[in-house]
């Protein structure tokens, strides 16, 4: 492993502790974007394949970026930022009962949840993750007030297994570890997940 690998891996490491324990410094979020390019140009060099079972369980989302759309026809990335810990954005995965691959986000703000969950497909070999979302939850604390499918529900859910990558969302993913996930998404935003257990 390169001194260049180490360090970047570092720097995202001192990231997700300064997210778990308060009191820690935390890398300004320039280092931590560049951490990542770095870590995802490392990622694709090596070619690494991770599995959907490490993936598996609840991620507090803990930093990310944007993008813009420039004049040249691509993207670039906006500046990086700590998600606030009072915001709560989080992402699983898990097996359902058939062994189907599913994807969960919650955005929790005060006593309210959103939570939507659809079904998810892994591409080992590209470390792809596309999934879409077919059912929303509203929770005022921990009771259900509300629930729907969205965009085409039970019957998009059913075409999931057909419906090719180039018209779903996804995640390429560059970090996998036990404590910590990152990956580009469709839109080219960078995002750093920390393992959920220390804050539930």
């Amino acid at each position: 492993m390169t001194s260049t690998v180490f360090d970047s891996l570092a720097v995202l490491q001192q990231a997700v502790l300064a997210f778990e324990a308060s009191g820690v410094s935390r890398p300004d979020a320039n280092e931590v974007v560049e951490a990542l390019l770095q870590a995802e140009k490392e990622a694709k060099q090596s070619a690494i394949e991770y599995s959907f079972s490490q993936l598996e369980g609840d991620w507090r989302l803990c930093f990310a970026t944007g993008t813009r759309k420039i004049r040249q026809g691509g993207i670039k990335l906006k500046k990086g930022y700590y998600v606030p810990k009072i915001a709560k954005a989080q992402i699983s995965f898990h097996r359902d009962e058939t062994g189907a691959e599913r994807i969960g986000n919650l955005a929790q703000l005060g006593g309210l949840t959103l939570k939507f969950s659809g079904p998810a497909r892994f591409q080992t070999k590209k470390n792809l993750l596309a999934f879409d979302f077919t059912q929303l939850q509203v929770c005022l604390g921990q009771k259900p007030i509300f629930s729907q499918a969205v965009r085409g529900g039970t019957e998009k859910e059913q075409k999931f297994g057909e419906t090719s990558v180039a018209k779903l969302p996804f995640f390429a993913f560059f970090v996998i570890g036990d404590r910590m996930i990152a990956a580009r998404g469709r839109g080219g935003g960078l995002a750093l997940w920390v393992k959920d257990d220390r804050f539930s």
